[in-house]
């Protein structure tokens, strides 16, 4: 405290401040200790606003100069408080007269300028205090100046607010005092900026008190509630204070880490950012619809580029914070994942992302994406992040599953270099109840790729991985899950295999068919990059797998997908040891070699399964013909005709033409029994006809064309009562394989009419799937037979033939607008997941249903009704048979006309037939 001697008796307080004024500096040094506590008292008794003002000026710019550093903050405790006070009520009364000034109104508004210039002048005394205190060379305390930060920051937050009001506040008066507000703001300005300056002087020290961190956690919280108002006045202010709060909160780590509103900073830098990310998309929006040529001169883009740099700021000063706070704003991991969902949902494949120049989506990506990268980086190690991002209850909008999957598949190509307690927490998923449930990181990646089914039908594309002497190229999501999947595969310890196995069973069992592929795909590069050994094992446990879930038609499906392509990785060794573990010679095997490629087996190991496969068939019909022909056995015969599918279709080998030769004896066979109205009747036969057309059709060019013939008006004669899909597939894959035969002068009479007749009406059907079946079938027909008279007679109707000509010249009718197209996929996405959700709970109530159903060979029940017998039921097929081969001949004269009048000899050979029948005819 300065304490000099009195004032002479004679001398009032006004009187000394109007000589005070007009003192030189040298006799301001000398009076200093007797005049400067008057006029510090004068100044805490004054009321008017003027008279503070011009004593707190004379303090600050006569006396202040000669204080020494020790006595500064004595003078400035008693000063500033009041100027405090007194810049409030200022403030106060300027919004109080404020609604009543205009320009009419010369003495308000007079009255209101001389405010602001108070105010202004307030600043400017606070500013000479801060560039004193600054010219002192010894180390600065926080002793020192204690009360010059609280005091100096209050009045630039009432400052920026009431510069930041001002267009409410004034509404349409502005131009009157928009040069003093201008004004005041450049003086708070410069006052915040020297500040700052000062107090990075100051360093905390071992001896450093509880007082001094407090007040230095109140000056970084102080700038930060300033940081709320300057958000939206000046970019290079509020990058500056940002740049000082997080600068003082590293420096003095060790004193306030635990003093920090880390919630308060971390949210407001995410906030920060995204409004400043948010700005750019809106400005990119602006741009696009100006030339390319132009854009760099709009002002716009120089407002983009502003815009741009400050989110790259707020990005690199997030990942700055969190780095050294980590074990503070770990708590706060949600709303980082939140973030880097919401930013990434901006940026392309995402499908809501906004459209932007390329060049300006490219600086974007720089400035918010990479610092996304590294944020990632720093979050990995943290619990709660792993937690927020794998956690089993949360819940994604259906713009964060994209974003969401491709967060999951960055982490995987951060992990490698990971330690060991972090590679725990990712891939083992919550090991205790107490803990937060979350999944394994792999599973996780499964989950969320099976939701973004909307982003794989568009399809959206992402940047491939760079090939040496290649071009960068554009890959489907499948594509770019499946290459690092499989590359974080290739760098997994060993430790985390079973967790991997578990994850890619699973989702191969599951209902979604694009998530089981990509699983596959996974399955197959563990089992080619492992030891053939490791092979061998997958390989049994699939086939398994396939043995077991036979009833489960899309498990079955997946997994004889997969296990069709493990086969092709085993060494003939071990194929011969699959072989021998399901050999093709047991009944409840063949569902194992249902999926398997005959070229894909080794020769010993294909000739094995052909003769084993043909033998069983045979002792399966031969089981059948023996039983009388029962439908109770049909099933047997169906799952020994899908195993003989894989026999035909596959290449030949030594053996294969006996085996061939067999196999044509059984479909001749077979197709005598196919009587139409049996197998419209009964499913069982339905699901007989299809295994027998499709063996047909591989086998087509050695049947005999008598057989084809009566393929052919079974055919017909099921089309023509509208038979299931499926069979009506596999008779235009019977159909299409017809054109590598060539029929004989005698055949072609025959067949060639029944062959124009089922290829125009399965063209002609409506339901789009068999529609586009029937043109690949027509098409590869009609490009490899010798029998023109087919195409012509398929094509007598001209609607028919337009859709044909369309088809094979690639002509596109009708194209869906794209954004049309977006909202109807959008729609449908739903539909997909609920439908593979109704399976699954289908099949769960199943297999858990107490329910025993008993096999169709089994014993029937005491009071069933009688069936037919053995001999009953053969005279009911061949009557049944001849019955739908003279239908369908009737069916074909009616389509006879004039120009084309029926074979000469049809009248013999029908009378031969009448002769026939009488002498079969029991009697009268």
């Amino acid at each position: 405290m300065l304490i000099g001697p009195a004032l002479p008796p004679n001398m009032s307080q006004t009187t000394l401040l109007e000589e005070v004024v007009h003192w030189s500096q040298e006799t301001c040094r000398k009076e200093l200790r007797s005049v400067l506590p008057e006029l510090t008292s004068l100044h805490e008794k004054s009321e008017s606003w003027d008279e503070h003002i011009r004593i707190l000026k004379v303090i600050t710019e006569m006396f202040l100069p000669h204080i020494g550093l020790k006595e500064v903050e004595a003078c400035l405790s008693k000063v500033l408080p009041k100027a405090v006070t007194m810049f409030d009520n200022l403030m106060k009364e300027i919004s109080n007269q404020v609604g009543g000034m205009s320009s009419q109104n010369t003495e308000l508004r007079t009255l209101l300028r001389k405010l602001l210039e108070a105010t202004v002048q307030i600043i400017e005394a606070m500013s000479a205090c801060v560039r004193r205190v600054c010219l002192f060379d010894e180390a600065l305390e926080l002793d020192a100046i204690r009360s010059l930060p609280s005091c100096i920051l209050k009045v630039l937050k009432q400052t920026f607010q009431h510069c930041k009001e001002s267009e409410e506040v004034y509404c349409g008066r502005l131009s009157l005092v928009a040069d003093l507000l201008q004004g005041l703001f450049k003086e708070a300005y410069s006052l915040q900026k020297g500040l700052m300056e000062l107090l990075d002087r100051i360093s905390l020290d071992t001896q450093a008190t509880e007082e001094d961190v407090t007040d230095i956690v109140t000056v970084i919280h102080s700038l930060l509630d300033l940081c709320y108002v300057i958000s939206d006045l000046d970019m290079a202010l509020h990058a500056n204070t940002w740049k000082f709060i997080v600068k003082q909160s590293v420096k003095h780590q060790s004193f306030v880490e635990e003093h920090l509103r880390h919630g308060d900073i971390s949210s407001c830098l995410c906030d920060n950012l995204l409004a400043s990310f948010s700005t750019c998309l809106e400005l990119g929006d602006q741009i696009r619809h100006i030339a390319v040529q132009e854009m760099t001169q709009c002002a716009e883009y120089k407002l983009f580029q502003k815009n741009l740099k400050m989110c790259r700021f707020f990005a690199n000063t997030l990942v700055h914070y969190i780095k050294e706070f980590s074990s503070f704003v770990s708590k706060y991991c949600c709303r980082f994942h939140q973030l880097y969902l919401q930013m990434t949902s901006m940026f392309p494949p995402s499908l809501c992302a906004p459209s932007l120049y390329p060049a300006l989506s490219e600086e974007l990506s720089v400035a918010a994406l990479l610092p996304m990268e590294a944020l990632l980086i720093q979050l990995l190690p943290l619990r709660p992040f792993a937690e927020a991002v794998l956690g089993k209850k949360q819940q994604l909008s259906a713009d964060q599953q994209l974003p969401q999957c491709l967060l999951l598949v960055s982490v995987l190509g951060h992990l490698p270099p990971q330690p060991e307690e972090t590679l725990q927490l990712w891939h083992q998923g919550n090991l205790f109840p107490e803990e937060t449930p979350r999944f394994p990181i792999y599973q996780a990646i499964m989950n969320v790729f099976r939701v973004c089914c909307t982003e794989r039908m568009v399809p959206v594309l992402l940047p491939g991985v760079m090939m040496k002497g290649q071009a960068q190229g554009r890959v489907s999501l499948h594509h770019h899950m499946c290459v690092h999947l499989c590359a974080s595969v290739a760098s997994l310890p060993p430790s985390y295999l079973p967790g991997l196995e578990h994850c890619l069973v699973e989702a191969v069992l599951q209902s979604d068919w694009q998530t089981a592929l990509l699983a596959t795909d996974v399955w197959c590069f563990t089992a080619r990059y492992g030891t053939a050994e490791l092979c061998l094992q997958h390989t049994l446990l699939i086939a398994h797998l396939v043995k077991v879930c036979a009833g489960g038609v899309y498990q079955s499906s997946h997994l004889g997908l997969l296990l069709r392509r493990m086969v092709f990785l085993m060494t003939p060794h071990h194929q011969m040891a699959l072989v021998e573990r399901f050999p093709p010679s047991q009944v409840e095997n063949l569902p194992v070699w249902h999926h398997v490629l005959l070229r894909a087996l080794s020769p010993d190991a294909s000739l094995r399964l052909q003769e084993d496969v043909t033998a069983l068939t045979q002792q399966a019909l031969d089981h059948w013909r023996d039983g009388g022909y029962r439908l109770g056995q049909v099933e047997k015969v169906n799952t020994a005709l899908k195993a003989l599918r894989v026999v035909v279709r596959g290449q030949p080998s030594s053996g294969g033409e006996g085996v061939s030769a067999a196999a044509r004896g059984l479909v001749t066979r077979l197709w005598s029994r196919m009587c139409p109205v049996q197998v419209q009747a009964h499913p069982v036969l339905q699901c007989t006809l299809r295994w027998l057309l499709l063996i047909s059709a591989s086998l087509v060019k050695t049947i005999d064309h008598n057989t084809i013939h009566q393929a052919l008006q079974c055919v017909a004669s099921l089309v023509s009562q509208k038979c299931p899909d499926e069979v009506t597939l596999a008779a235009l894959e019977f159909l299409a394989s017809l054109g590598n035969v060539f029929f004989s002068q005698d055949s072609q009479g025959q067949i060639v009419p029944w062959l124009g007749s089922l290829f125009g009406s399965l063209l002609a059907e409506r339901s789009w799937l068999l529609h586009q079946h029937a043109l690949e079938a027509f098409a590869h027909f009609a490009e490899i037979t010798n029998h023109e008279k087919v195409i012509s007679h398929s094509l007598s109707v001209e609607e028919t033939k337009a859709k044909v000509v369309n088809y094979l010249s690639k002509t596109v009718n009708t194209q869906e607008a794209g954004g049309r197209r977006l909202d109807r996929l959008k729609m449908e996405s739903p539909l997909i997941e609920q439908n593979n959700r109704r399976l699954e709970t289908e099949l769960d109530g199943a297999s858990s249903g107490s329910t025993v159903i008993a096999p169709a060979d089994s014993e029937p029940c005491p009071k069933r009704a009688r069936q037919e017998t053995g001999r009953e039921e053969e005279y009911s097929l061949y009557v049944q048979t001849a019955e739908s081969a003279l239908k369908a001949l009737q069916a074909l004269g009616s389509q006879d006309t004039t120009a084309t009048q029926p074979p000469q000899w049809l009248g013999a050979r029908l009378r031969e037939l009448q002769t026939l029948i009488a002498q079969i005819s029991p009697g009268p």
